[in-house]
């Protein structure tokens, strides 16, 4: 096999390039985060997110008029703010590119800046694989849908939704999902495997950006930053690909992972980064999704309301029974209990509404017979309190106040079956089902 030249002329386009996707991968996956953790550089960085913070803010105004108001990354990562700071590091990179181009225009090739470029570039995608990988083998990032989602009608379901549930239906398929990250990460952290994670992590990231955009997933970008440098670290070695999958000839041997270290503390502090970036990435997400796994699947705490479907047999406001009718949205159709979290199907804005259903968070005091109500888990107000009796097993009586009104309710839990909680699978079918 032959070796690539290191020192060789590289073409103007392939400098240009190289200068517009340093500045652009070096703002845009920079690891800041991490040290933060460092004791005393959390408030320098405070400075530096402040500084960045204005420049996205005043170039928007200037520029980009995503929105007036940038709503800053939150659950989504594709807020207005994450959409400005794009085009704002867009921006930066190309007239960085071109005042590097007239600069620097004799130089000939950029080897070794191209070597720790890709060296950050690989351990980038190798932690988030790594991350993203770990949490799946655990089956902890899509869970199984729960009694809510289950009596949600299918066309009420956002399209995020329905992925979400796609995945998290099938525990194997999640698991999969998670061993194939995982094995790219653990391929990315070794020069001599790094170029088949590469082609892996392009394949596979590239399968998540396409479920983020045909889905309307709010993980768009981070997602194609993904691909991109995935791509970005296949274009390093177009040519060996080329010569292997193209003409059939044996490929020029990789130097765009290697690197001479010439002192012995660059060999040593070389060992130390990797061990300490194994122990963060790897070690680390195992023992923390192995505590967040058991604490998930413990046993949830024993309360006298049984989870289930109930319908509202009576409604009443006021002391005025309120009849059931389609066309009154605000009324109480079925209620579901499930482990601390609740479902109405209400149109009632008291309640946090999710695809036509009404969702709190509920606690109960077995003594007092209390059942009490709010709108998030994390809530420190609760916005309900209803005194609860049980008949028989089957049966509760809410009695309370909500928005100052007076509500008389009577449920009944039902033996609603759902076909999809029973995890069929066949190896032999007679039929298409």
């Amino acid at each position: 096999m032959t070796s690539t030249q290191t020192n060789a002329t590289w073409p103007l386009w392939r400098r240009i390039a190289f200068r517009f996707f340093f500045i652009y991968l070096t703002l845009q996956i920079a690891p800041l985060a991490w040290l933060a953790e460092i004791p005393g550089v959390g408030k320098l960085l405070s400075f530096y997110y402040s500084f960045v913070d204005w420049a996205v803010t005043t170039s928007n105004k200037l520029f980009f008029h995503v929105r007036e108001v940038l709503v800053q990354p939150n659950g989504s990562g594709d807020t207005s703010w994450a959409w400005a700071q794009l085009w704002a590091i867009l921006c930066v990179a190309l007239i960085g590119c071109l005042l590097w181009s007239v600069i620097d225009r004799k130089r000939a090739s950029y080897t070794h800046l191209n070597y720790w470029l890709c060296l950050a570039a690989r351990y980038y995608l190798a932690f988030f694989a790594l991350s993203y990988g770990i949490l799946k083998i655990y089956a902890l990032q899509m869970p199984f849908p729960n009694l809510h989602q289950l009596a949600t009608p299918l066309g009420d379901l956002l399209p995020m939704r329905l992925s979400w549930m796609f995945i998290g239906y099938s525990k194997t398929y999640q698991v999969f999902s998670g061993v194939m990250e995982t094995s790219i990460g653990l391929l990315l952290l070794n020069r001599r495997t790094a170029t088949l994670g590469v082609f892996m992590a392009a394949g596979v990231f590239g399968n998540v950006m396409m479920l983020n955009l045909s889905y309307d997933i709010p993980v768009k970008l981070f997602s194609m930053e993904l691909t991109l440098v995935s791509l970005f670290l296949l274009a390093n070695e177009a040519g060996r690909l080329y010569y292997f999958f193209v003409l059939n000839k044996p490929a020029p041997v990789a130097d765009a992972y290697h690197f001479r270290y010439t002192k012995k503390w660059m060999r040593c502090g070389r060992i130390v980064f990797k061990c300490i970036f194994i122990i963060l990435a790897v070690f680390m997400q195992i023992i923390n999704n192995w505590q967040y796994y058991h604490e998930t699947n413990a046993a949830p705490a024993k309360q006298s309301l049984k989870n289930g479907v109930y319908e509202v047999f009576i409604y009443s406001v006021n002391n005025k029974e309120v009849p059931l009718s389609i066309a009154d949205t605000l009324r109480w159709h079925d209620l579901i209990l499930e482990n601390g979290t609740g479902s109405i199907k209400t149109a009632d804005t008291a309640f946090r509404q999710r695809y036509k259903r009404g969702y709190f968070a509920y606690t109960t005091d077995e003594a007092k017979h209390i059942l009490k109500i709010k709108k998030m888990a994390g809530d420190s107000l609760w916005m309900a309190s209803f005194r609860y009796e049980q008949p028989d097993s089957t049966t509760i009586k809410l009695l309370g106040k909500l928005h100052n009104d007076s509500l008389y309710v009577v449920l009944k839990r039902t033996n609603r079956h759902f076909q999809l909680a029973e995890r069929q699978f066949h190896w032999l079918s007679e039929r298409n089902r």
